[in-house]
This record gives C-alpha cells, sequence and structure tokens, in this order.
C-alpha cells in the first residue's frame, strides 16, 4: 500500500512538472508569434539608441531558436524572470516585492470565503425550500455581479458612509476587511452551492441513517461524518478558486488602492511592460500547477481508491 501511494504522488509531481513546462513552452511560442521583432516588443513603449541591440544580447535573439528556447526555460526555472525595461529592475525584484499583499489579501480571502461556503452549506442543506431559495438567491448574486461593482458599493456604504473602514491603502487589518469580503463572496457563492449539492447526497447514504439510529446527534452526523464525504468533490475547485482569487485581486487593490501584483499588473500593461506582463501570466499558470497537484496528492489521502488506478 505504501509503494503505491509512493508512485502514485510521483506521477502526480511528475505530471505537474510537465504542465508547468509546458505553460513556459506556451509562454515562448506566444511572444516569437506577437507581430514584429520580439526586442521591440520587449521593449514596449521604450526607443532610445542601444536598446534592442542590448535586449538582443541579454535574450540571446541573434542565436538559434532552439537555444533561445532552451536558455528561456532554463532562466524561468532558475527564478531569472528578465528584467522590466520600463522600471529598469530585474522582474523578479519587482514581483517578490509586491507579492505578499497579494498573497495576504487572496490567502485571507480564501479562508473567509470557505468559512462562509461551509457555514451557508451547513445550514441549509436538508432545509425547507424557502431556506434553500433565499440561499441559492443570495448564491447567484454573489456569483454573478462583478468585483469592482461589489467593491464600489461596499466602498459607499462601509467607508463613505459609516467611516468604519479606510477608503484605501494597505496599512493594518482595517485596509484588508472590505478587499477581502469582495473578493470572498463570489468564491463563497460558488463554493457553498458545489458542498450543499455534495452535502445532500451525503445525508441520503445508508451510513447515516445508522449514525441517526445510533443515537448521534444531527450536527455531530454532519460534522464528523457527512462533512468528510462531501469536501472531496468541493477541492476539485480548488485549482479554478485559488486562480480566481489572484484574477480578482487585480481588480480589487485596483478598487482599494493597496499595493500588490494585482496593481502592478494592471500598470505593466498600461505601459506596455511586457516582461513584467509575461511573468505575472507564468506565475499565475504555476500556481495553478502546484494548487491542483497538491489536491490532487490529497485525494490520494482521502480516498485510498485512487492510489490503485
Amino acid at each position: 500500500m505504501k509503494a503505491a501511494l509512493a508512485r502514485s504522488v510521483l506521477l502526480k509531481l511528475v505530471s505537474g512538472l510537465l504542465v508547468a513546462w509546458g505553460s513556459a513552452t506556451v509562454a515562448f511560442l506566444a511572444l516569437h508569434a506577437l507581430p514584429g521583432e520580439v526586442q521591440d516588443i520587449l521593449a514596449g513603449d521604450l526607443d532610445y539608441p542601444g536598446l534592442s541591440e542590448a535586449i538582443a544580447a541579454e535574450w540571446g535573439l541573434d542565436r538559434s531558436l532552439a537555444w533561445q528556447y532552451w536558455n528561456f526555460v532554463s532562466n524561468i526555472f532558475s527564478g531569472n524572470l528578465g528584467t522590466s525595461y520600463t522600471l529598469r529592475q530585474p522582474v523578479s525584484e519587482v514581483l517578490f516585492s509586491q507579492l505578499a499583499p497579494t498573497v495576504l489579501l487572496a490567502g485571507t480571502a480564501g479562508v473567509l470565503a470557505f468559512v462562509l461556503a461551509l457555514a451557508v452549506a451547513l445550514g441549509t442543506s436538508g432545509a425547507g425550500r424557502l431556506g434553500r431559495g433565499c440561499a441559492e438567491l443570495l448564491e447567484r448574486f454573489s456569483v454573478s455581479v462583478p468585483v469592482f461593482w461589489l467593491g464600489l458599493l461596499l466602498l459607499m456604504a462601509l467607508s463613505f458612509g459609516l467611516n468604519w473602514f479606510p477608503v484605501s491603502g494597505g496599512d493594518g487589518w482595517r485596509s484588508l476587511v472590505l478587499p477581502a469580503i469582495t473578493l470572498a463572496l463570489p468564491t463563497a457563492g460558488l463554493l457553498s452551492q458545489v458542498l450543499r449539492e455534495a452535502l445532500d447526497k451525503a445525508l441520503e447514504q445508508p451510513f447515516v441513517v445508522t449514525l441517526r439510529a445510533r443515537g448521534l446527534s444531527e450536527g455531530g452526523i454532519r460534522l464528523r461524518h457527512v462533512l468528510r464525504h462531501a469536501v472531496a468533490p468541493a477541492m476539485t475547485l480548488g485549482g479554478w478558486l485559488i486562480g480566481g482569487l489572484l484574477g480578482g485581486a487585480v481588480l480589487t487593490e485596483k478598487v482599494f488602492g493597496r499595493p500588490g501584483l494585482g496593481t502592478v499588473t494592471l500598470n505593466a500593461v498600461l505601459t506596455h511592460d511586457v516582461p513584467i506582463v509575461l511573468a505575472v501570466v507564468l506565475l499565475a499558470a504555476f500556481v495553478h500547477v502546484v494548487a491542483s497537484t497538491a489536491l490532487d496528492i490529497l485525494y490520494l489521502f482521502i480516498d485510498p481508491r485512487l492510489r490503485t488506478q
């Protein structure tokens, strides 16, 4: 059994590395497929004597395409993401200097979304038509409403109106509350739907009847037994939800005037800073890969049947 588990984990890790390599390959092909010279694309809006020659020498654009590809992929996996010629700084320094605020925002929103979704799902699974209908209405509203519009509503009500939270900035926990709520609500709306559906199916299983016959309380059955079966389908959305949190952080940080990768990305797009845009795209792809691989490995511990497939 241990050998099967180790073999399954190894296969998941190898497949994750292959997907990461494929993401880097697609980024390289996309860069070379853009119209115009690569050095001009990387220079963006900048145009001063010697810049194109310096970029061509740094990226090895005067060498074969195979060498350029190898250099591109090896640099990515070694952490060398190139230079932002607009900011005149290494891309890795620009990104990592703004990574902590985005991770804090996305992590806080993710935890809040899970707590809200779990509370709503546990409270409405097996409930009557009225309770489920109200919950589904709120879930659909939170999923469909644009993030920037929701953020503006919260600003108007809780910052401009009641003056409970600061309008912008990233200092202190108070400045984190509204952005985290804005980012968490759409995720919580989707996750609660999946959790409730899985809880309803688990509550119909024969083992629930046996547990009730033993005299266990309804809350104990749901928390200790049913929830374990319901979490697995929700985990399938894990990689997508993490990507949604990162993508939503771009608009959320801009609406609330917070520092982070979202602000850096928008500024890079506006100034045509291609090296930073390319690095952000690759970072998002690798986060997806890491999250999906970690969830696949976690599945092996939750459901032992997957180890033999």
